[in-house]
């Protein structure tokens, strides 16, 4: 009994490459259709079966696509670049619990909608731990949007008669994550603890929040106008289902004077 033998190579139909280039380019697959030649190649020698050489295809297609969107993302987040949980010196501020912060970088908060409050004094990685959080969303797949408060209450004082319907597409109302910096240095006037107000009230339930401050809870009220009653409708807000994270310990800024002094001293 005889069996059939497979097409051989030397039999198969010629694959049309510039056909499948056109038809990959109109499927907005530019990247694999760069890359389809090489790609097909690579199989041919390694004896791939077809699946995987449209795995490898695709497979390409989405890293350059995911590139794209993280550059993109970063951009318009607005945040300060240099700052991720890689480079964060755990060993100088061991007050920081890594585990932790491991578990807040699985980004379980922000899709629940939580908020993050870090307070400390200046210099001991408040900022840089936030700004580290924030890019782990993005990486994610979150929207986030980076702010000093000083930034933010000017934007909110611009918007202060906007309605309410043009107001939820601001980016700071709808983003997923809004990182507010710096809270604590200036003592807001009335209006700008109202407009903040109308801000968490708005996104509470609806979007995280993450905030820097060196500030400790019982002194919001000073810090919000010297309204205890607005402070706490906030901090009622805010701290509801929120993660706390309190840092103590020496200043990286005042680190790196002390060693660039030190450098100093041994020049001389």
């Amino acid at each position: 009994m005889s069996t059939a033998n497979p097409v051989s190579r030397k039999n198969a139909p010629k694959v049309d490459l510039d056909a499948t280039r056109e038809k990959l380019t109109r499927l907005g697959l530019a990247h694999a259709s760069e890359h389809v030649a090489e790609t097909l190649a690579e199989a041919a020698k390694e004896s791939w079966p077809a699946h995987r050489f449209l795995d490898r295809l695709l497979e390409a297609e989405l890293s350059v696509r995911e590139e794209r969107r993280l550059k993109t993302s970063l951009r318009l987040s607005g945040l300060p670049t240099g700052q991720t949980l890689g480079n964060f010196d755990f060993a100088f501020q061991p007050g920081v619990e890594r585990g932790r912060i491991e578990t807040l970088a699985t980004c379980a908060w922000i899709r629940a909608k939580e908020n993050l409050l870090i307070r400390g004094p200046p210099g001991v990685g408040k900022t840089h731990l936030a700004i580290g959080l924030a890019i782990r969303a993005i990486e994610n797949g979150f929207s986030v949007a980076f702010h000093r408060l000083e930034d933010l209450l000017a934007a909110l004082k611009r918007d202060a008669e906007v309605s309410p319907q043009r107001l939820r597409r601001r980016k700071h109302m709808n983003v997923a994550l809004l990182v507010i910096d710096e809270m604590g240095f200036e003592v807001m006037t009335r209006e700008e603890a109202s407009l903040f107000f109308r801000l968490v009230s708005y996104r509470y339930g609806r979007g995280a929040i993450a905030i820097t401050t060196n500030k400790g809870i019982a002194d919001w009220p000073e810090m919000l106008a010297g309204d205890e009653v607005l402070a706490t409708a906030i901090l009622d807000r805010l701290l509801h289902r929120s993660h706390v994270l309190n840092i103590s310990g020496r200043s990286y800024r005042l680190r790196e004077l002390e060693s660039v002094a030190t450098k100093s001293r041994a020049g001389n």
